[in-house]
Order: C-alpha cells, then sequence, then structure tokens
C-alpha cells in the first residue's frame, strides 16, 4: 500500500467510527456552521487546532499558516477574518503560536530562504521592535522563545487593527481577541494576551472613524 492511501483507508475508519457512536454526526456537521472561535496559527503539523483543546470539527473555524502571521495584504487571511467575523460572527478571535517555531527561528538568522524571505520578513519587523528586550536574554533559545511570544502579541494587535474587527467592535462589541502559546514539550497552552472588545489600540494612528462600509 502506498503511504498516502493510508490515510484514506484511515479516513473511512474515522467515518464508519463517527456514524457508529453517533448516527447524526455528519448531519448535524452538514447542516450548520456556527463556530464561536477563530484560530489564526503556525502551518506546524504539531500543533492540530482541534486535538490540542479537544473540540470538535464545527466548534473552530481556522486559518494556518507559516508564523502564524496576520498580514494586512494577505487576501487569504484577510478573507477568513472577513467571513469568522461578519458571516459566523465568532464570539472570539485566537492567535496561537508555538515554542520552537521554525518561521521564528529562521527570521532570527541573517540566512537567506529564498521566497520565504518576503513572508519572515514581517517577523524580522518584529525582532527589530523588540530588539533591546530580546538581546538582554542569556541563552538563543530563551531569546527565540521570546522573539515567539512577542510575534504572537503583535499579531494579535494586528488583528484588532483590521477595520474588519473594529467595525465588528462598533456593532456587536464581539470579538474578543486572545494571544496563546503552545508548548511542544507538554501540550499546555499558555494565555499570553487578552484584549477585550473596544480595547484601544497600541496607537491612535490605526483607529478608524469611518467603519460604514469599510472593509
Amino acid at each position: 500500500m502506498e503511504q498516502y492511501q493510508q490515510l484514506l483507508r484511515g479516513n473511512k475508519e474515522w467515518a464508519t467510527q463517527k456514524i457508529q457512536e453517533d448516527p447524526e454526526y455528519f448531519t448535524r456537521l452538514v447542516n450548520v456552521q456556527r463556530p464561536d472561535y477563530l484560530w489564526i496559527g503556525c502551518a506546524d503539523s504539531r500543533v492540530p487546532p482541534n486535538e490540542i483543546t479537544m473540540t470538535q470539527p464545527g466548534e473552530i473555524f481556522i486559518h494556518r499558516n507559516v508564523a502564524n502571521l496576520v498580514i494586512h495584504t494577505d487576501m487569504n487571511m484577510l478573507s477568513v477574518l472577513q467571513y469568522a467575523v461578519e458571516v459566523l460572527e465568532v464570539k472570539h478571535i485566537i492567535v496561537c503560536g508555538h515554542y520552537g517555531c521554525g518561521g521564528v527561528k529562521a527570521a532570527m538568522s541573517n540566512h537567506s530562504f529564498g521566497m520565504i524571505n518576503k513572508w519572515i520578513r514581517h517577523i524580522k519587523d518584529v525582532y527589530r521592535l523588540h530588539e533591546t528586550e530580546i538581546k538582554e536574554l542569556s541563552t538563543e533559545e530563551d531569546r527565540l522563545n521570546r522573539l515567539i511570544e512577542v510575534n504572537i502579541i503583535e499579531q494579535v494587535f494586528h488583528v484588532a487593527e483590521t477595520s474588519i474587527v473594529q467595525q465588528a467592535w462598533k456593532k456587536r462589541q464581539a470579538p474578543q481577541l486572545h494571544g496563546w502559546v503552545y508548548d511542544l514539550h507538554n501540550g499546555i497552552i499558555n494565555p499570553l494576551i487578552e484584549v477585550p472588545a473596544g480595547s484601544p489600540l497600541p496607537h491612535a494612528i490605526y483607529q478608524y472613524d469611518n467603519l460604514e462600509g469599510a472593509v
């Protein structure tokens, strides 16, 4: 059997098991999608959102990319964000990174990685903003992990700085924003920051005052 065929075989076994446990399981999923959460996470295969939070399909709307970045010119991310906020009306947006992130580690170096340089350049900008704090740490691992943490916090602020979220805050006082970091060593998620709806932004320049119909 080809290796990829094991995935198809596993899928059939999983579907059969789900129906045996609950004959209406897939019927419910087909008829409605109303998650309370949008998860913006790293694409790392060791951090599966549903599994590490013990949630079921349909409970979390998920977007993943390298190093869990929120980039304001990324139409993919913005489309997911707009749909989650305006159509699904999620109550919470979670930006979740993880310690030992390869994308963040690459951004800390001066090595060229080809096309991905354009992506991780955004992490280098985060490093520049927090360089003094990071350089004071004694070990390379500590410096990496702190950059991972401040990158998550900056991405949460980036979510808040979108007109999409600001318009929702004005309209329905939601969603609440969260920055979490997952520890691969013990499987625990550690909260780093919470931003309630309507919170002040890092700088007033990011606040929009003409939100009607904004995108």
